[in-house]
């Protein structure tokens, strides 16, 4: 019986082990694929940290971009606004002067718009 008991231990070692080993196996692939799973959320991580400054460069491109541009309508307006006030200026001495001819001339010139009166009035 010492051959049949070698035997049968013998099988019974192998079938152990064969367990053994399958239990390792799947043990091995469940730690490989969480190491998988933690390597690629820190790849994943690792590559937002460097998009950031990258992302936080063409934020910065853009708002300079539409700076300049709004700093070139202000300029526009700016200038046309002085032209207007210009224009506004040299308008007012003419009528004053013709207004001044009018009256030497005993002439009464018509009365000034409403908004007219108002700005000699308040000064606004």
């Amino acid at each position: 019986m010492t051959g049949g008991w070698g035997v049968a231990a013998g099988i019974i070692g192998s079938l152990l082990g064969a367990i053994a080993l399958l239990g390792s196996g799947l043990f091995a692939a469940r730690a490989t694929r969480a190491a998988a799973a933690t390597t690629a959320e820190a790849q994943r991580a690792a590559a937002d940290a460097a998009a950031e400054p990258q992302q936080r460069a063409a934020d910065l491109a853009a708002f300079k971009e539409i700076r300049v541009g709004l700093e070139r309508r202000i300029e526009q307006q700016d200038r046309r606004i002085d032209s207007l006030t210009s224009l506004v200026r040299a308008f007012s001495w003419y009528v004053s002067e013709l207004t001044g001819q009018m009256r030497q001339n005993r002439i009464e010139p018509p009365a000034p718009p409403t908004r007219v009166d108002e700005y000699n009035r308040t000064g606004v």
